[in-house]
């Protein structure tokens, strides 16, 4: 009877003692999950963290700039107007040309990816802050001499100077991520600060070579009537990791002769 109770103790003792061993185990990991979070958290710009839906932005970083961990600097509104990286360098390579006007350079996705496949970049942008950022952001990619940043609005800048340049690029604000729950997106009345067609208007004060990236819902029937009546266009769709992303639309004959 002693053997048997002695037994049926050193059981019980065992199976406390796993149980505490097994909840310290628990503590500890998640303690160790805690801080590898905290870690991973701790370079996450306050305005992303105070709003959940913008984090998923922050988890695509490195699509956005491959060199974002050496320092570049995005404002809110960048993180989801940028073109991701592969886009940008896909259409410098398709655009390299001797001078490229960025109508819209934001913090410098397209501008930088530019610079590498073009004699010279003009960037311009409304914003001075965002024209701080992209000096920043082209300086870490080893490019910022060969863009002039211009802090303007590209509306109105001087017609006086009698500028031409190869090709206008143009990536107007699409109006937020809001775009997306669109069915067919108006490119005539979402785009800021104005319709397409006084966007295309201006820009062929620079060049006749003109190329717009869009949302990829963008409405196709005004994306072909914007070329004109009898001239061509081509929409090239621009995936990222099997996802539609967005339209680039070229317009302009010596760019379809070149593309």
């Amino acid at each position: 009877m002693d053997s048997q109770h002695f037994q049926k103790n050193t059981v019980k003792d065992l199976d406390k003692e796993v149980k505490e061993t097994s909840t310290l185990c628990d503590i500890k990991e998640k303690k160790i999950k805690k801080k590898r979070a905290n870690r991973k958290l701790r370079n996450v710009p306050e305005f992303l963290l105070e709003n959940k839906e913008m984090m998923k932005y922050w988890r695509k970083r490195f699509s956005l700039f491959s060199r974002y961990d050496d320092g570049i600097r995005l404002d809110c509104e960048s993180w989801f107007s940028v073109t991701p990286e592969k886009i940008a360098a896909h259409l410098a390579e398709r655009l390299s040309c001797d001078v490229i006007l960025d109508a819209f350079c934001g913090c410098g996705g397209n501008a930088i990816q530019f610079a590498r496949t073009c004699k010279r970049v003009i960037a311009i942008d409304i914003d001075p802050v965002k024209i701080s950022m992209a000096k920043h952001n082209a300086k870490i990619y080893g490019v910022a001499d060969k863009i002039d940043f211009i802090i303007g609005d590209v509306m109105h800048i001087d017609r006086t100077c009698n500028f031409r340049c190869d090709i206008v690029f143009l990536s107007p604000p699409w109006g937020g991520p809001k775009y997306k729950r669109k069915e067919s997106y108006d490119i005539e009345s979402y785009l800021q600060p104005s319709g397409a067609s006084k966007l295309m208007e201006i820009a062929k004060q620079f060049s006749e070579n003109v190329v717009f990236y869009l949302p990829r819902n963008a409405c196709i029937k005004q994306v072909v009537e914007l070329a004109g009546f009898g001239n061509r266009c081509e929409v090239e769709h621009n995936y990222l990791d099997s996802r539609l992303v967005a339209i680039s639309v070229l317009y302009g004959e010596n760019i379809l002769k070149v593309n």
